[in-house]
């Protein structure tokens, strides 16, 4: 997955929630776009949670972006091999 993936994720209109899910199993759920920041490198993101927790994410780990819509289900981007 690139960062500038999840940059269109993140900038699409309306901004919706989405899951990062990583290639050991864990899901990090990213609750707005304002809580997700790529680093310069573009190689890793910080992904605050509402708890003031965070996860540091190695971009080469995430293998789909689960996409929320409202009310519908749910919509993946899976990385391109």
């Amino acid at each position: 997955m690139t960062t500038d993936r999840i940059r269109d994720v993140c900038q699409a209109q309306p901004s919706r929630p989405f899951v990062m899910h990583l290639a050991d199993g864990r899901q990090i759920p990213v609750v707005h776009r304002e809580f997700l920041m790529p680093l310069p490198s573009g190689r890793t993101v910080v992904v605050y949670q509402p708890d003031d927790s965070l996860n540091i994410v190695d971009m080469l780990l995430v293998t789909d972006l689960e996409i929320r819509p409202n009310g519908g289900t749910s919509r993946h981007c899976r990385k391109r091999t």
